[in-house]
């Protein structure tokens, strides 16, 4: 098996967990309810491109109450 490539423009299940300190299994409980970032399936994986993880989380950053709170 290959090293990963973080320069790639797509992470897998287990590489979003591990950048979101959760485990892969949150992240497919998380895509089921529709609360993850949109990804797409390739074979048996599921892959998440890195621009649209970017933007997910910056639209919860800003949507948290507390983030704005200790940005004030």
């Amino acid at each position: 098996m290959s090293e990963t490539n973080t320069a790639s423009r797509y992470i897998t299940t287990k590489e979003l967990a591990a950048e979101l300190r959760m485990t892969p299994n949150a992240i497919r409980i998380m895509r089921h309810r529709g609360q993850a970032p949109a990804g797409m399936r390739v074979g048996r994986q599921i892959l998440y491109p890195r621009a649209v993880v970017e933007q997910w989380l910056a639209a919860r950053l800003e949507s948290d109450p507390l983030a704005q709170r200790a940005a004030a």
